[in-house]
């Protein structure tokens, strides 16, 4: 009974290496596929050891940091301690924030993000607008109230702009925060 081959892909597989990696070995003449073309396991992994050199320490590195598959969420550390970024992860730091600023655009665009001096000026204009109707309001407002209650215009002008200014004072102590 004769014991049947794998292909080149199961043994790839069975070897660790990719496809095209045995391809190149059968094509170098490291190993030797049977008459019909499959591998026989046994056999292959014996000529690829006699017949491949050993590989260079990069090489070595490289292919053990290929090999390390890090937790779903967690960040990655450069692989190779080249004392910088790999182009991978310079890639991706680019992409990211390649994203964060379309988002911002697109989001200025709709019209959900303001300009935040302008919103700042703003702000200020509305709180100044705000002060000045209140302190001309005792002026508009303290004859009318002062012949409905029967006093002098002029004394309940004078209390009601100091209540007024002393409210406002303790309004504008409030510091208001734009971050």
């Amino acid at each position: 009974m004769e014991i049947m081959g794998l292909s080149i892909r199961a043994y790839a597989r069975h070897r660790g290496v990719s496809d095209t990696a045995v391809h190149k070995a059968i094509r170098a003449g490291r190993i030797t596929p049977e008459a019909d073309g499959s591998i026989d396991p046994d056999r292959a992994d014996r000529e690829w050891a006699r017949n491949s050199d050993t590989p260079k320490e990069g090489t070595k590195r490289r292919a053990e940091t290929a090999t390390v598959k890090e937790p779903a969420g967690e960040s990655t550390a450069p692989a190779l301690n080249t004392g910088g970024t790999s182009l991978l992860q310079a890639r991706t730091v680019n992409e990211v924030v390649k994203a964060q600023t379309n988002k911002v655009r697109l989001a200025r665009l709709k019209g959900e993000l303001v300009d935040r001096p302008q919103a700042i000026a703003h702000v200020f204009k509305l709180a100044r607008s705000e002060r000045d109707a209140w302190l001309n309001w005792p002026a508009r407002i303290s004859a009318q109230m002062a012949s409905k209650l029967g006093v002098d215009a002029h004394t309940l002008h004078v209390a009601l702009e100091n209540a007024v200014r002393e409210h406002l004072q303790e309004l504008g102590d409030v510091r208001p925060r734009v971050d």
